[in-house]
């Protein structure tokens, strides 16, 4: 019997230690690389930096571990061996087993397993060397030798949504992932907030792969004193992009990762989930 057939109790399910994938988008500079230091020194040695973004000057003092992938593939392989291998691939495709055992061979990276905290700066960045990546595949190409713009995006979309759902089935692991927030103005004058993100599809995909969203800004409460917040859930007055999957958070938090993952992981109760029918709310 497979670990897939396999039936988990309720209790072993309710024993099981996961980890919340979480997603935070904010504008550039308002602190999203701190955020770092706000982990505790505990939790911080069990954490790993990705740092795609070569932009760690803000947290250079801070003593966490991290790895600088120059190459969509250098991504793929951390991936890999943090996710495990994926059984349902074919022995050529990124994450199979084929794959994890072959990384597991570079003792570099098979130093990589035992943390618990993955903290990826960016997904933006991210994004960019896996469209690099993609256009210089075979199939990005016509057969006149011309690039193929849809085709690229094609195998950019396939290529980073493999990667993200690598990432979500870390299921032991807490994962942050951080992006840029952007502000995109349509031909009707409707302004909306969205990751910059390389590519549509993956924008579109990302709120139903992590368990968390959260928007990091300045908010300004009407003193004229904007102070920086975590807005976790929506609908929000602002517009900005928010989910909270563990009906744990207040549609404003601190801006402090260690407290929030903190609040996420613990065990505690989740707020109350009301259903209100059509009929109630007729009533109403």
């Amino acid at each position: 019997m497979t670990n897939a057939t396999r039936i988990i109790t309720a209790d072993e399910r309710l024993a099981e230690r996961g980890g919340p994938k979480t997603l935070i988008v904010g504008p550039s500079g308002v602190g999203k690389t701190s955020l770092l230091r706000t982990l505790s020194a505990e939790m911080l040695a069990s954490t790993l930096f990705l740092d795609i973004e070569a932009g760690d000057i803000a947290v250079s003092d801070v003593p966490v571990a991290s790895v600088r992938p120059r190459t969509w593939n250098e991504c793929r392989d951390l991936a890999c061996v943090l996710g495990g291998p994926n059984p349902a691939l074919p022995p050529t495709a990124a994450y199979s087993e084929a794959h994890h055992c072959e990384v597991m061979k570079n003792p570099e990276l098979a130093k990589l397993a035992p943390f618990r905290t993955l903290f990826v700066d960016s997904l933006t960045a991210a994004a960019r060397l896996s469209f690099t990546a993609a256009e210089l595949a075979p199939e990005a190409t016509s057969d006149r030798g011309r690039k193929d713009l849809r085709a690229i995006y094609g195998v950019h979309a396939r290529s980073m949504l493999g990667w993200l759902n690598q990432i979500q089935h870390m299921r032991e692991r807490t994962v942050v992932l951080v992006a840029v927030l952007e502000k995109n103005v349509d031909d009707f004058n409707i302004a909306t907030w969205q990751p910059q993100i390389e590519g549509g599809k993956t924008g579109r995909e990302l709120p139903a792969i992590v368990d968390e969203i959260i928007t990091m800004t300045w908010i300004d409460f009407g003193d004229r004193k904007p102070v920086r917040a975590f807005v976790c859930t929506n609908p929000n007055p602002w517009g900005y992009p928010s989910k909270d999957r563990s009906g744990k958070l207040e549609q404003l938090e601190p801006p402090n990762l260690g407290a929030l993952l903190e609040k996420l992981t613990r065990p505690s109760p989740r707020k109350p989930f009301t259903v209100v029918s059509s009929e109630q709310s007729a009533q109403t």
